[in-house]
């Protein structure tokens, strides 16, 4: 066990552990948190490592969240989404194996940026029935979806897009990303290991480590979502993912 110790410093272990309990609180439904530690986990551990790191917490957390919100989950929403999310992945794949680091947050800066303004005009009632009821629409972001997940675990605000567009109620928005992204995270897992390299038996020992911080942030987060209205909740998610992507352009 002192071998695992030895593989990150101590920020890098402060950083890790940070990035578990946000993810659980993320998954538990507190969105916008998790897509803070794209910026934290790249700065401290690489574009691509930090990837391949935060791929293994982000399944964990996705179990304990679709135990908790599995009965509110939209499935008509998740098969329109799915097929080309598929497709995304493996497009991301092929462009991930040739880029630099540099080349490769820069992207999920400028994917999050246009899903921001798409968020905003969303707003609109007449914008936000078109994405709702559009099968084309669907498979659109479900491609985008697919392609920022595999990138760098960026899609939230994609898939936010989308599902706050069809006005679907709090529990059910946390239900159905939490099944949809379980089932993509899944899929992603062969390729970082076989393809990429990015997840290793070390670095997985790691991600068990942390396990215990992303159970305490799910916990905490499931306490938190309780207590935000369903219009609130609404902004709280804009409001994120506002934040964070004017973080990632400024970092990147």
């Amino acid at each position: 066990m002192s071998e695992i110790w030895q593989q990150f410093d101590t920020d890098q272990w402060i950083v890790l552990f940070s990035a578990a309990f946000l993810i659980g609180m993320a998954k538990a439904g507190i969105k916008g948190l998790g897509m803070f530690i794209v910026p934290m986990m790249a700065a401290t551990f690489g574009g691509k490592a930090s990837v391949g790191l935060v791929l293994p917490m982000l399944s964990m957390a996705d179990v304990f969240a679709v135990s908790y919100y599995n009965r509110h989950a939209e499935w008509h929403y998740i098969k329109r989404l799915l097929p080309m999310a598929v497709v995304g992945v493996l497009v991301a794949i092929g462009v991930g194996y040739y880029v630099d680091d540099a080349i490769f947050t820069n992207m999920i800066a400028v994917i999050i940026i246009g899903s921001l303004i798409l968020l905003i005009l969303q707003e609109r009632t007449s914008f936000s029935s078109f994405l709702a009821r559009n099968k084309y629409v669907a498979a659109i972001f479900g491609g985008l979806g697919g392609f920022t997940t595999m990138i760098g675990n960026a899609a939230g605000p994609v898939m936010a897009v989308y599902l706050l567009s069809t006005r679907i109620p709090k529990n059910n928005f946390i239900g159905t990303t939490a099944w949809f992204f379980m089932i993509i995270n899944l899929f992603k897992f062969p390729f970082h290991i076989f393809v990429w390299g990015t997840i290793t038996w070390e670095s997985f020992r790691a991600n068990l480590l942390a396990l215990p911080a992303i159970v305490i942030g799910v916990f905490i987060g499931i306490l938190i979502v309780k207590r935000i209205p369903e219009q609130a909740f609404r902004y709280f998610v804009i409001v994120m993912t506002f934040i964070i992507s004017l973080k990632l352009l400024l970092d990147w």
